[in-house]
């Protein structure tokens, strides 16, 4: 009965300490890894792709500090970034920045909308153009006052839920937990299953 003992005090020790380091690995970071994106796939930027270039981005998240990658025909072909005037008339003479080694990549440094254009007015006009949304910097909140985590007397009709559909931006964490949860569950039996067989 002793040993029984020191291992259920061992077991909730360790299963304690696993919990709290499963929460600490699987609890969502406010640091996201800056991606790069390839515009056009592998036909790259070109006249005429499979897809159209302002569907594939509208189909895309795109943060602050991720990339844009433009590969084509160095010499007859360029990347023009420009204001939306310039995108809308396709004005090649006015650019913000100027890419035409090829193989350019931009930075995409503050949230908001990037226009993109083929240095080339008849490629442009014939469609080589894009819009870049980027989305907004979300900062962490800060906890709420130790007083507004008292409990409250309720009304009944406000314990009832409301049904709301998870957001697609916070699924990204509920599936990370979820892993996360499962992995450490799986981690606890493979350790300490053997002891209570």
């Amino acid at each position: 009965m002793i040993r029984a003992g020191i291992v259920s005090e061992s077991f909730v020790n360790l299963f304690l300490l696993m919990v709290c380091s499963l929460l600490l690995i699987s609890s969502p970071s406010s640091e996201t890894e800056a991606k790069k994106f390839h515009v056009g796939g592998k036909e790259g930027w070109i006249l005429k792709p499979s897809e159209d270039y302002n569907h594939w981005a509208a189909k895309l998240r795109f943060q602050v500090n991720d990339t844009v990658h433009f590969k084509y025909n160095k010499g007859s072909d360029s990347v023009l970034v420009v204001k939306r005037d310039d995108y809308d008339s396709c004005n090649v003479n006015n650019p913000m920045q100027r890419m035409d080694d090829g193989d350019s990549t931009f930075k995409l440094s503050n949230s908001g909308p990037y226009f993109f254009i083929s240095g080339n007015v008849e490629n442009c006009k014939n469609g080589e153009k894009l819009i870049v949304l980027v989305m907004a910097v979300r900062h962490k909140v800060a906890p709420p006052p130790a007083s507004d985590l008292m409990p409250r007397e309720v009304e009944r009709s406000s314990l009832v839920p409301a049904a709301h559909a998870p957001s697609k931006a916070n699924s990204a964490s509920v599936k990370r937990v979820g892993v996360g949860f499962g992995v450490g569950l799986v981690m606890m039996y493979l350790c300490f299953g053997a002891w209570f067989v």
